[in-house]
Formats: C-alpha cells, structure tokens, sequence
C-alpha cells in the first residue's frame, strides 16, 4: 500500500467532540461495568463510533483508514517490546533465571518487609535500566510468586511492583518517556528530571511509608521451614540453581541497558544468553527451549502456584494484550487526527487564569489522552503541543509543563485496563489494572501531590526561555 500524508484537519465543533468522547467512554463503561462485554469487543464498539464520528465531520473512508493506520504506527517500538518481552519472560524461565531468585530470595525477604523491600528493588531497577516493563517482566514475576507463597494479596503485590516501576520510568535518564517528555516540551533533559524530583521524592517516601506500614501486618504470614524447603527442593529437582550462571541474562541485559544500548538490543541479548544458559547449563532440548520462546510450558516441580508461574512467557502469551493495545491505538488516531480531543482541551485550556489549574488540567489531558489514544507516547506528544504556548504565556518554566505532562501521562498510564502499559502490566502479572490500580499508591498520589504542591507555589521553578 502507497503512504500517503495524513488528511489535514476538518475541525469538528466543540459539541460534536464533546459527544464523540463521552459516547466512547459511556461505551466502553457499560461494557466493562454493566453488561460485562469482552474487553476487545468493547473497544471495537467504540472504534466504529468513532470512525462514524470522523465520517460525519466529513472524513472520507480511506482517509479515517490512513488515521487508524498512523495510531498504530507511532506505537511501532512498544509493540516491538510486547513481542520481546514476551521471548525474555520464557527464556528467563527455561535458563533457571526466575527459579534461581526465587530459590534464593524465598526466605531472604520476610513478610512484614516484603512490600518496602519490593517497592525499592523495584524502583532501582527501573532507574538503572529506564523500562518500566522490563522491571516487571523480570523482577515484578519474581516478586508475584514470593508474594504469592506468603499469601499476600496478589492486587496489592502488583500495585507495589507498579509503583517502583513507574519511579524508575518517570526519573531515569535513559527512560523513553523521560527522555520524549523532555524534548517535547523543549526542555534540558536534567532540568526535566530535577522538576520531577520536587514531586515525586516526597511521594515516594509517603508511598514508601505506606507499604511499611501495611507490611506489618503480614508479619505472620511467615512460610514455615518445612514449606520454604518443599519448595526450593521442587525448584532444585527441576533446575541446576547456581546463581552467578542462571542470573547472567538478567545482569546482561541491566548493563546493556546502563550503556543506553536501545531497549530491544538489550532484551535480545538478555534472550540470546538466557536460551544458551537453558541448552548448555540446563541441558534442555534445543527444540523445545526454541518452542518455549513462542509459548512456554508449565514447570515440572509438582508445586502447581509455582509450575504455574514458571510455564509464563512467550510470543503467543502476548497475544490478547497485543491485540487490544493495536485495537486501543486504533481507536486513538481516529480521535486525535480527527481532531476531537484537540478541541475539547483547546475549548478549555484558553479560559485558565491560575498555575495550579493550568497543572491540573495538564496532568488531567495527560489522562484523557491515555483514555482515549491508549498510548502515553502519543498523549505526552499531544499534550506538549497543545500546552506549551500557556505555558510560555504565563511565563511558566518548561520543565513544569514536562514534569506536569509526565504526572498525566506516563503515571495514569498503568491505571487504564486498555492502554499498551495497563495490558501489558496484565498480561504478565497476573492481574487487572481495575484490581490493582486502588495499590498502585506512587501512580495515584504523585499527580495529587504535584497539584497540591503548586497550588501553594512549591515546586515552581524560574522561568527559562
């Protein structure tokens, strides 16, 4: 097929877009809460709406075609990472590297410090490699299956893991949204980071606060001796557990992504080493660690929560979080390039007087924009846009607009069950967005915070030009 350039813009009035939106997320609101319709089929519903919409507005049907197309295509390198993601989680399986940690930190992590103790590993690995995924692709289904063997909540375990993942994708120097923020709003990478500092560190340290608290009362759910060797001997009876050789893939792709080797060279290493690890230390068939790339098999331990999570992983696994973030993206680029968020948030953003509202709409577009175009990437791109010129009017520093834009945007996007984040998050651990978004405490306050923060004039940097 020829590309062609997207149609130009035939503006839709304020009311048509404010219908356009509203009948999208009433859509996908009944379908989810009323009449408990598929998630997909949902979306799809929501799609033709909007493709009706774009049609009425004058949009021909190649050109709302070439709109669904281009909303995919900016969410190209996430979609490459759903596919790799998915061949890490099985590799890692088959090579002993998720075994491996688990037999070992089983009985180093106690109940009561479970949760803080999650939420800083986590959190320090996002920094060091800036994904957010790959925190939980790793080390997140790690945490899952030692909070599942003490009984810990499974919602409240994934909402930590979330938390410190998103910390680590918000801050590090090496995140894509870190970076793309930052550019897109005009402003020093660094400078960018030090606006999110002012936010974000406090939050964290309340957020932390929480689960040392809520820890507490775990205190007994303790795994009795006799339970703790049952299974770290079903974890030996199925792999050879020697630390410093099954954690190689993990420790290889951490340091390819600390020298900002690109996402899917860092991952693919970590895979190409890992499938090495599982034919010549594990001395699996070759065939059947190559089979496991596209849909892993339960283990062999005779302990069913733990067979379960290590038969994890795979190309195929990725399958129903694939197809809806490519239905969620599509549903995007028909609302954005038909212009119907544009001009709702353009409608509002002109009669904003005061810094702390200005903020608050931000981080609240950030959000929609997640809502509607199911991508952060595109969200934060738009946002920018649409804001910088107030920013610059109210002689606002531009790194208040990025932190502001990464608060709506990167943070909101995990909370949301239809977004490439919210299913991905999903699809590896276990759980749905609506279950543990309520635990996802750092997602939740940091935007409240910020808002609070600049409503009292803290945080607020000096203008630059």
């Amino acid at each position: 097929m020829e590309n062609k350039p997207i149609p130009k813009q035939k503006c839709p009035l304020i009311g048509h877009a404010f219908m356009c939106l509203v009948g999208v997320f009433l859509l996908i609101f009944l379908g989810l809460f009323v009449y408990d319709i598929n998630l997909h089929i949902t979306i799809f519903l929501a799609i033709i709406w909007a493709c009706g919409q774009a049609r009425w507005i004058g949009y021909s049907f190649d050109e709302i075609r070439l709109m669904m197309s281009d909303g995919i295509a900016k969410a190209l390198p996430a979609i490459y990472i759903f596919l790799l993601i998915g061949m890490v989680i099985a590799s890692f399986m088959q090579s002993g590297t998720i075994a491996s940690l688990l037999y070992h930190g089983i009985d180093l992590l106690s109940p009561s410090w479970f949760l803080a103790t999650g939420l800083i590993l986590c959190s320090f690995m996002s920094v060091a490699t800036g994904t957010s995924w790959g925190t939980v692709g790793t080390i997140g289904v790690v945490l899952v299956g030692i909070g599942e063997a003490m009984a810990i909540p499974l919602p409240l375990v994934v909402g930590m893991i979330v938390s410190g993942a998103t910390f680590g994708d918000k801050l590090s120097p090496i995140s894509d949204t870190t970076n793309l923020a930052a550019m897109s709003a005009g402003t020093n990478l660094y400078r960018h980071i030090g606006a999110m500092l002012y936010t974000t560190i406090p939050t964290f340290i309340i957020v932390l606060t929480i689960f040392t608290v809520w820890g507490m009362q775990y205190e007994d759910h303790a795994l009795p001796a006799d339970q703790i060797g049952a299974i770290r001997n079903a974890l030996l009876s199925a792999y050879r557990l020697d630390l410093w050789i099954t954690i190689l893939p993990l420790l290889l792709m951490f340091a390819l992504s600390i020298k900002r080797y690109s996402a899917e060279a860092s991952m693919l290493c970590g895979v190409a080493t890992a499938v090495l690890i599982a034919v010549s230390y594990q001395e699996k068939n070759p065939i059947d660690v190559m089979n496991a790339l596209w849909l892993n098999s339960p283990g062999q331990t005779g302990i069913e929560s733990i067979d379960a999570l290590l038969g994890r992983g795979g190309i195929y696994s990725m399958a129903w979080t694939l197809l809806l973030s490519m239905m969620a993206l599509v549903l995007g680029g028909i609302l954005h390039h038909a212009g119907f968020l544009e001009v709702l948030v353009k409608a509002v953003i002109k009669h904003i007087q005061r810094t702390g509202t200005l903020v608050a709409t931000t981080i609240l577009s950030g959000l929609l924009g997640n809502m509607a175009m199911g991508e952060a990437y595109i969200s934060i791109i738009l946002n920018c846009q649409l804001f910088k010129p107030l920013y610059q009017q109210q002689k606002i520093d531009r790194a208040v607009l990025s932190r502001s834009i990464e608060e709506g945007s990167t943070l909101t996007a995990a909370l949301i069950p239809w977004t490439t984040t919210g299913t991905f998050y999903a699809a590896t651990l276990g759980v749905s967005p609506l279950d543990y978004a309520a635990y996802a405490f750092l997602n939740v306050l940091n935007p409240l915070i910020s808002i609070i923060m600049v409503t009292l004039g803290i945080g607020l940097l000096q203008h630059k030009k």
